[in-house]
C-alpha cells in the first residue's frame, strides 16, 4: 500500500508540478496585491472619504469621463486602497482617485495584475484554464493527503527545517517531507477553498447538506424605470437601508427596466466586496428593494467565507503572511518532489545501461 501510494504521488507531483506552482507562485504575489497598487499608483496611498455624499460625486465624476454604453461596474476603495476600479463593458478597466478623476487605464492585461490575476485564475486560457486549476487542486488535495500518510512511518525522523540541509537528494527529499507537514493544514486551506470557489454551487450545496439548512432561492431582480441617477440620493438611501454597511460595488443598468445594484458589506461579512444587495431606481434614484446577506442560510452564509478564506481577506497581516508563503511553499513542494523524483528516475536508467553494458562484454 505505501508503495504503491508513493508511486501514485510522486506521478501525479510530477505531471502537476508546473501547474501547482504556477497556481501557488501566482497566489502568493495575489496576496500583495494592494500593496503593489499603493506603490505603483500614488493616489493609491491616500485615505479616500466613503461618505454617501462623496461616493456620489465621484460616480457623477466617472460619468463624466466615461461613456455611458461602457460603464460595467464601479468597485469602491476601502480602508486598504485609496483607489476606485472601474469594469468597462469592453473588458477594460480604469482606476479612478477618490474623487472619481481617472488615473489609469487599460484594455485587456496590459496591466501585471490584472496579467497575474487570469494566470492565478484561468492560466491564461479562459474557460479551459479555469477548468484546469479546478482538477489541479483536486488532485493537489490528494497530494498533501497522501503525502502525509506516506510521511507516518518516518515522522520521528521530522525536522522543522524550512530549507534543505544540502544539496543531496536525501536531503532534498527530506526537506520536501518535512515541508509538506509543516504547511499541511494551510495547503489544504487554500487548495480545498480554490476548488470550492471553481465550482461554487455544488460547494454551497454541500455546506448546506452539512450544515442541515437549505439554500434560499433569490428573485429575479425588480423591474425599474429609466433615468439618470441622482448618486448622492441613491447611496444615501442604500446607506439607510443597511446602516453601518460599507458600499463595495456599483453596478449600473443592463438594459432599460433594469435596475442600478449596489454591492455593500455589512458588519460581520467576511467577503471583501460583500453579499448584501440593493436595487436603485434610476427613475427615481430611491432604493427598490434590498437582499440582505444575513438572511441567507447557514450553508450559503458558510460558502460566502470560501473566497476571503482563499485570498486573506481575513486574519490581517498574520493571514497574509501565511497564505503567502503557503504558496511559495506549494511552489517549492511542487517543483522539489519533481526534481528529486525525476533525478531518482535518471540515476536508475543510468545504474540499468551500465548494467546491461557490464553483462555484454
Amino acid at each position: 500500500m505505501q508503495r504503491a501510494l508513493r508511486t501514485i504521488h510522486a506521478w501525479a507531483g510530477v505531471v502537476l508540478c508546473l501547474v501547482l506552482a504556477a497556481l501557488g507562485l501566482s497566489g502568493s504575489l495575489l496576496v500583495l496585491k494592494a500593496d503593489y497598487l499603493r506603490a505603483v499608483v500614488p493616489e493609491a496611498r491616500i485615505e479616500a472619504p466613503l461618505d454617501a455624499a462623496s461616493l456620489g460625486a465621484a460616480i457623477d465624476r466617472v460619468e463624466m469621463q466615461v461613456p455611458a454604453e461602457e460603464l460595467g461596474y464601479l468597485r469602491f476603495a476601502d480602508a486598504h486602497l485609496g483607489i476606485h476600479t472601474i469594469g468597462m463593458e469592453s473588458g477594460g478597466g480604469a482606476y479612478a482617485a477618490a474623487d472619481g478623476d481617472l488615473v489609469a487605464r487599460w484594455t485587456g492585461l496590459e496591466r501585471f495584475e490584472l496579467w497575474l490575476f487570469d494566470l492565478h485564475h484561468y492560466l491564461l486560457l479562459g474557460d479551459t484554464g479555469k477548468l484546469v486549476a479546478g482538477v489541479s487542486g483536486i488532485a493537489g488535495t490528494l497530494l498533501v493527503l497522501t503525502g502525509l500518510y506516506i510521511w507516518l512511518p518516518a515522522a520521528r525522523s521530522f525536522a522543522w527545517r524550512a530549507w534543505p540541509r544540502s544539496g543531496k537528494r536525501r536531503d532534498l527529499l527530506s526537506n520536501h517531507r518535512d515541508l509538506g507537514v509543516l504547511f499541511a493544514a494551510p495547503l489544504l486551506v487554500i487548495v480545498v477553498t480554490g476548488v470550492g470557489m471553481i465550482w461554487s454551487a455544488e460547494a454551497r450545496a454541500v455546506l448546506n447538506f452539512v450544515a442541515g439548512s437549505r439554500s434560499i432561492a433569490q428573485p429575479a431582480a425588480p423591474r425599474a424605470g429609466e433615468g439618470e441617477v441622482d448618486w448622492a440620493k441613491a447611496m444615501a438611501g442604500a446607506e439607510a437601508a443597511f446602516p453601518g454597511a460599507e458600499p463595495r460595488i456599483l453596478s449600473w443598468p443592463d438594459r432599460p427596466g433594469d435596475p442600478a445594484s449596489l454591492r455593500m458589506r455589512q458588519p460581520g461579512e467576511w467577503h471583501p466586496n460583500g453579499r448584501t444587495v440593493v436595487y436603485i431606481d434610476p427613475a427615481t434614484s430611491e432604493v427598490l428593494e434590498t437582499r440582505d446577506a444575513h438572511a441567507l442560510s447557514r450553508g450559503d452564509r458558510m460558502g460566502n467565507a470560501i473566497y476571503p478564506l482563499h485570498a486573506a481577506f481575513v486574519g490581517g497581516r498574520i493571514y497574509d503572511a501565511v497564505t503567502f508563503l503557503t504558496g511559495i511553499a506549494l511552489t517549492w513542494l511542487g517543483l522539489l518532489g519533481a526534481w528529486t523524483f525525476l533525478t531518482k528516475k535518471a540515476r536508475d536508467q543510468r545504474r540499468t545501461r551500465a548494467r546491461a553494458v557490464a553483462g555484454a562484454r
